[in-house]
Parts: C-alpha cells; structure tokens; sequence
C-alpha cells in the first residue's frame, strides 16, 4: 500500500494541474472575447468602445473677411459657441460610449453637430453681411470627424475650458436654436414602445409677404423643412428600439430642429435681402412626437 500512495498522490497533482490550466484557458478566452467585442461595425464608431477618440473639425475664424466692428461682438460669441459645440460633442463621446449601433456616433453625435455648426456659422455670416459683404462658403466648414485614435483635435479647435453641459443636443446653447426644445422631449421614456410620428410648426404661414426675387429660394426651403419631417419620420422607424431613454430626443428630434434651425435662417435671409427680415422664425423650429 505504500507504493500505490505516491501514485495516487501524483495523479492528485495531475489533476489538480489540469484544472488549473482550464481555469487559465478560460480567463484567457473571457479576457479576449472582452477585448475584441467591439469588432462588429468594423468602422471608427466600433472603436469607440476602447477609446471614444476625438472630434476634429474645421477652423472657422482663419477663413473669415474683416470683421466690421459692429458685428464683433456677436461674431466672437459664436466662435465661442462653435468651440462650446465641440467640447459638448467630446463629452458625448465619452458618456456614450458602447451605445448604438455602428452608426451611432455619425447620426447621434457628428451629424448633429455639423447641424448646429451650420446654423451658427451662417450666424456669423449674416452678422458681417449686415454692414459688409457677406461672407460664402462658411457651410463647408461645418462637417466635422472623428479622431478614433485619441489624437488632439485640429488646431484651433482644442477642446475648450468652458463650461461642458450634458444637455441634449436640441438646439445651440444661447443661440438662434431656442432653449432646446423642452416640449419636444416630453413623454420620451422610450422609442422602442411605438413609433408614433413627429409633428413640427408650419412655417409657411408665418411669412411675411415675399418679395418675387426670394420666392424660388423660399419655395425651396419650404420644401427642404417638409423633406426634414419625412427623414425623421423615417429614421423613428428605422431606429425603433436602439438606444437608450433619450435616443428619440438626441438622434432625431434634436437633430431636426438644427437643419429647421438653418432652414429657416436662410429663408428670413432670402426675404431680408430685399424686404424687412421676418424675425422670430427659429421658435419654429423645434417638433415634437405624437404617439
């Protein structure tokens, strides 16, 4: 019997070897099934999840004319709302992290800034153009992109040391945009329990008369508002069940309101061109959705 005891005693250890090993196979598979999770989208979105990167967008005040002294004032402070934009949009990136799909971040993040971006900079150019020559071709500064490898942003547009807020990104914040639409969230507990439809302020019958110069441009413009509300309208079905509470605010309703936002700027700018300014289309501009 004392002979079989070492045997028994280092098939024990055998045993207990193998075990182990398995266990550490084991972590070692948990440990990269975790890592590669992210591999779905395949695209800068999927990155996210092991590192929210940076947005990176154009400089817009290198590209701007001679500032007329009385439009100063309003130009800085949308220079400063475009940076404000920015660190909001960083601070979504990092809050957001792992949600949606692989699109999530170009419809809930960088599209929606490149709407407030729009509206802003055409701030900026009706602010010159109202005692100086307008400026054109701001629109095209307004896409942005995201950095996934976490490098800095574009120079000049470093995250600022301005106040971050976690605000939905319904409208620009002391801008044109309104005070973010506050109606347009109620009863949002969710958008995977019906789709509904969205319902947004006609715009037409608030215009003044329109000089015949502006007709066409404003014809257009209504027609783009009307284009809007079917893409949205589109997009909540599209996107029934993604997302989180405030999917249904943040990536489409908020959105909406900055193109209305824009829409309607250049509309009062058409009609501005030959006739009074009409003033206070932008209350227009938020919707809301009706279940």
């Amino acid at each position: 019997m004392s002979r079989a005891l070492p045997k028994y005693n280092k098939r024990r250890v055998g045993l207990a070897g193998g075990a182990a090993a398995v266990a550490l196979t084991g972590a070692v598979i948990a440990g990269t099934a975790l890592a590669g999770e992210s591999s779905e989208g395949g695209g800068a979105d999927a990155r996210t999840l092991a590192g929210p990167g940076t947005v990176s967008c154009p400089d817009v005040a290198p590209q701007l004319p001679a500032i007329p002294a009385s439009a100063q004032a309003e130009v800085d402070r949308n220079l400063a709302l475009l940076d404000q934009q920015i660190t909001e949009a960083n601070k979504r990136l990092v809050d957001t992290v792992g949600q949606g799909g692989p699109n999530f971040v170009q419809n809930a993040i960088l599209g929606p800034l490149e709407d407030k971006r729009v509206a802003t900079v055409n701030r900026i150019a009706t602010a010159i153009g109202r005692t100086a020559d307008r400026p054109a071709g701001l629109d095209s500064l307004a896409a942005c992109s995201l950095d996934a490898q976490g490098d800095p942003a574009a120079p000049g547009q470093e995250e600022t040391g301005g106040t971050e807020t976690s605000a939905p990104p319904a409208g620009d914040v002391g801008g044109d945009a309104g005070a973010g639409g506050g109606d347009a969230g109620a009863g949002q507990d969710g958008d995977a329990s019906g789709v509904g439809t969205i319902s947004c302020p006609d715009v037409a019958p608030q215009l003044p008369a329109i000089p015949a110069s502006a007709q066409a441009e404003v014809d257009r413009n209504l027609a783009l508002l009307d284009q809007q509300i079917t893409e949205a309208n589109k997009r909540l079905v599209d996107t029934v069940g993604q997302g989180g509470p405030n999917f249904v605010q943040n990536a489409i309703l908020g959105p909406l309101e900055d193109k209305r936002v824009a829409t309607v700027n250049r509309i009062a700018t058409a009609i501005g061109r030959t006739a009074d300014r009409p003033a206070g289309l932008d209350s227009l501009a938020a919707c809301t959705l009706t279940k």
